[in-house]
């Protein structure tokens, strides 16, 4: 049985975070083109100052996302990797959206992802000794609207027309129901 990290039935091994090692992830690209795409992230997708969806799109796929038409990007949204993101037709990602995506993230069409909702593909294992790092892909179905300041976590295939309510959590548990 999985356990979520706040719910631990045993005492976790003891920790040795001086031991964590990542060298097993690799993040799709290379050292210069993250670098590159972390600076014009900050400048053009995580700033206020730029209003113009068009640009954000056209820079995103520029650095590899598959992004359909009619897409809407509000200010002040994070993307960690574009190359491991794909938005079907007229969807509308909202201020504060942070798409933390070291796993790939599919959003199928007519999706809203309102204010700082929170796509994560990574976590770590709490039973580990060097808290190694687990991570899984995210798919949200057509329709679903993820709220604001809603969490959908690693592995979790949210289902077409599914509203994930303001400040909830969703989970990979929760993919059968």
């Amino acid at each position: 049985m999985t356990h979520s990290p706040d719910s631990n039935p045993e005492p976790p091994v003891r920790r040795r975070l001086a031991d964590y090692s990542n060298a097993e992830y690799h993040p799709g690209r290379g050292f210069l083109v993250r670098l590159t795409w972390y600076f014009v992230s900050l400048v053009f997708l995580e700033s206020a100052w730029l209003p113009w969806s068009g640009l954000k799109v056209w820079l995103l796929r520029l650095f590899g996302a598959r992004i359909g038409a009619g897409v809407v990007i509000h200010p002040n949204v994070r993307v960690k990797n574009p190359w491991r993101l794909s938005i079907d037709d007229n969807c509308w990602i909202g201020r504060e959206v942070w798409i933390d995506n070291i796993e790939d993230v599919t959003i199928e069409s007519d999706v809203c992802l309102s204010q700082q909702a929170y796509l994560c593909t990574g976590s770590h294992d709490h039973h580990s000794e060097t808290f190694e790092l687990t991570a899984a892909p995210i798919r949200i179905g057509h329709g679903a609207w993820i709220c604001c300041r809603a969490t959908v976590l690693p592995g979790a295939v949210v289902p077409g027309m599914r509203v994930v309510g303001a400040g909830r959590v969703f989970t990979r548990h929760q993919n059968e129901s």
